[in-house]
């Protein structure tokens, strides 16, 4: 049906692999092979409405990330096609499992995730923690029909998320791993986008000397910084957490020297300007003209106090 349809390839090509994953939990749960999975209520017409217009909609809106909350799910039994079954049903359960999907019971006695639903949030999402700071340009709401004593209510908010205010902050404890490698993780973290990275030397179980490797970074960049780790180290697992930071407005500047010109950056704090020299713009001009680098540092810093003054 999908693809005798008149939508669109990204449109098809996202519902089938979400109609994927219902039959692969079916096939699981039975023991049968894909090609004699039924999907049941998933067959259902409304449930190849939820399926393709999600798929619709999320063409349309394409969102460079989804991130989810955890999942809610109920608890107790519901009756089904196949009789009375425990909550969360079998497909569901393979489905979030399948997927790392992170969710949790609560005390609502009912099925609150459906392999429908779990499908979707499996396929769309690979994240679940609370709302990260994002400015919110739109919500939507979706009610069920359901009378729970909870609100019976999806909200999906589409907003822009930057690095104003909250990063992401790694760590993990390596003591297997020679300096030669620390350094090269070092210098490949940079580069791929890092904010800082540095190391703290720890004592870890059994009195075995250790370093701390401390990352920060862009969210967006988290899961790129996490394979670099992964890959040079010996690491086998990542702490990270959301944090929160006041970040100075700043600008890059040029200062003239007796030497040449010298990068630098003004930083602005209340009615308070700072104008700080770049390390390896003074390094580069201290090689070049053979002058010592604490020199063209101080050369640099009194050009740069000169000219604000010939300024004001």
């Amino acid at each position: 049906m999908i693809d005798n349809s008149s939508l669109e390839e990204p449109v098809k090509d996202l519902a089938k692999r979400i109609f994927l994953r219902v039959a692969k939990a079916e096939s699981k749960v039975h023991g049968k092979p894909l090609s004699e999975v039924h999907f049941h209520e998933v067959g259902a017409v409304d449930s190849i409405v939820d399926i393709v217009g999600t798929a619709i909609l999320i063409d349309r809106i394409r969102p460079d990330k989804v991130i989810s909350s955890v999942v809610n799910e109920g608890y107790g039994f519901i009756e089904c096609a196949h009789g009375t079954m425990s909550v969360p049903v079998p497909a569901t359960s393979e489905i979030m499992a399948e997927a790392g999907v992170k969710f949790r019971q609560i005390q609502v006695e009912t099925e609150l995730v459906t392999p429908t639903g779990a499908a979707i949030i499996a396929e769309l999402s690979d994240t679940f923690v609370p709302m990260p700071v994002m400015k919110v340009e739109k919500i939507g709401w979706g009610a069920g029909k359901k009378d729970l004593p909870i609100p019976n209510l999806l909200k999906v908010c589409l907003g822009q998320m930057g690095d104003e205010g909250e990063f992401m902050v790694m760590e993990t404890n390596v003591d297997d791993c020679s300096g030669e490698i620390l350094a090269y993780t070092m210098n490949k973290l940079m580069d791929e986008g890092a904010l800082d990275v540095f190391y703290t030397p720890v004592y870890m179980k059994k009195n075995r000397p250790a370093y701390l490797l401390t990352v920060t970074c862009n969210t967006k960049d988290m899961e790129k910084l996490q394979e670099i780790i992964f890959r040079e180290t010996t690491t086998i697992g990542i702490r990270y957490r959301h944090e929160n930071r006041t970040k100075l407005d700043r600008e890059p500047v040029k200062i003239d020297t007796p030497y040449g010109s010298v990068d630098g950056k003004r930083v602005v704090y209340k009615d308070q300007e700072y104008i700080y020299p770049e390390y390896e713009s003074v390094k580069k001009t201290a090689e070049a003209s053979g002058v010592p680098l604490k020199e063209v540092f101080r050369i640099s810093q009194n050009s740069q106090e000169t000219q604000k003054q010939r300024t004001e």
